[in-house]
């Protein structure tokens, strides 16, 4: 791990808002004067399959890819999604997860078993003891809109003062990503991501 540097992984699934909440950080990044690279890697390309963003701030960035054990911070949007990307964890990376799991189709037909949330919580902590597990679609829900598990999840990001922009720069691109008919609701998302992690 680079001290120059800070290193996000957002894992999820298509359809959970994953690259829109990649842009937010970049583009906040950018208000905040910080370089910042990004890579995206796509598994299945349609709704419900993988997506991995890498998100890099930092002085001497050349690869948009994060490397093996020195991410910062993993902020997973599904169980299973956040297990894909504990490789890139180490012993202080802090770990943000959605609880809120999406039942691929090998496990409703039975070919697998859905591991259960204490498995998989008890599979991130062998990697670090950081680990912050919201329901981020019940959160949602009560914001205003299912729809913003991603920004839920920015805002509990926010939470932990660990990520080096600040919080009016976050929501200010908030406002230039999401159109204002699901402005308000989206900037509930945030807060009630905040609060969340504030009162853990």
């Amino acid at each position: 791990m680079n001290p120059k540097t800070f290193e996000v992984i957002v894992s999820g699934v298509g359809g959970q808002g994953v690259i829109l909440a990649t842009e937010i950080l970049g583009d906040a990044a950018l208000k905040e004067g910080l370089h910042v690279i990004i890579g995206e890697v796509h598994g299945m390309a349609h709704r419900g399959g993988s997506v991995v963003s890498h998100v890099r701030f930092g002085s001497d960035l050349y690869s948009p890819t994060i490397t093996e054990g020195s991410a910062d911070v993993i902020l997973g949007f599904e169980p299973i999604e956040t297990l894909r990307a504990l490789k890139f964890a180490h012993q202080d990376t802090r770990i943000i997860m959605n609880s809120n799991p999406i039942i691929p189709v090998t496990v409703s037909t039975g070919a697998y078993k859905y591991p259960t949330l204490k498995e998989v919580v008890e599979q991130c902590q062998t990697f670090t003891k950081h680990v912050t597990v919201l329901d981020a679609f019940k959160i949602a829900e009560e914001a205003g809109s299912s729809k913003t598990v991603n920004i839920v999840l920015l805002g509990a990001l926010a939470a932990t003062g660990l990520l080096p922009v600040k919080e009016e720069n976050l929501t200010q691109t908030i406002k230039g990503h999401v159109p204002e008919k699901f402005l308000k609701e989206n900037l509930n998302a945030f807060d009630a991501g905040k609060r969340a992690v504030a009162s853990k």
